[in-house]
Formats: C-alpha cells, sequence, structure tokens
C-alpha cells in the first residue's frame, strides 16, 4: 500500500525533524525522520518530506540540481517505503551531484530500511 505523499514547507516542520536526533548519513544524501505528533492537523496515513542543500553543496544551480534529484527519488521511494505518521528531511550532500541516480536510489533505499529498524 502506498501513503499518499504531502511536503514540509515551514522551517518550524524542519526543525522538528531535526530535534527527533533520527537520522540517516550516506554518501549522497542525510535523511532524518521524525513521528508526526497525534495532534497534528495533518493526516497520520500521509508521509511527508522536506528537501535541503546548503552552500556547501554549491552555488545556486547546484543547489537546485541536487534538491530536483533528491525530489525524483522521494517521489519514487518515499509512497512505497516511507512510514505513513512520519516526516523525513532529505539534505543533499555536496556528493549528491557526482553520485549516479541508481546508487543514489540505492542510498535512499538503505536510510529508509534502517530507519525504520530503529522507530
Amino acid at each position: 500500500m502506498e501513503a499518499a505523499l504531502g511536503r514540509l514547507k515551514r522551517r518550524p516542520e524542519f526543525l522538528s525533524v531535526a530535534a527527533a536526533g533520527r537520522k540517516w548519513a550516506t554518501p549522497g544524501m542525510i535523511v532524518q525522520q521524525s513521528r508526526r505528533r497525534p495532534d497534528s492537523a495533518v493526516s497520520s496515513e500521509s508521509v511527508r518530506y522536506g528537501l535541503t542543500a546548503s552552500k556547501r553543496v554549491g552555488n545556486a544551480v547546484a543547489r537546485n540540481r541536487a534538491r530536483r534529484r533528491l525530489r525524483a527519488l522521494a517521489a519514487e521511494l518515499l509512497p512505497a517505503q516511507g512510514q505513513p505518521g512520519f516526516d523525513y528531511v532529505l539534505i543533499a550532500r555536496a556528493a549528491t551531484l557526482a553520485r549516479g541516480f541508481p546508487d543514489l536510489r540505492r542510498d535512499l533505499d538503505q536510510a529508509l530500511t534502517k530507519l525504520a529498524r530503529r522507530a
């Protein structure tokens, strides 16, 4: 069963995921995970995600390209592998641009598997 996919857009949402302290680092990205509060207005059956890329990734063009690559991966993997009721933040690294797409897919798959075991 695939969960509905939503987006994190506001800074406090990103900060709450970071505060949860659950993360998994791979060569191509860092994935943070947080269980959504039960009193949240968002459906508990959905999976939400956010993307971020700092200036360490490169100039604006490089950061946008990194976010586009992560967005494509999230759309492909999170509905099936993300846990409903959880929020995820995908953080681009410098290697996100140089790494092949199959390798990035494997990185996200591995991170989601590891985080699901910990949850």
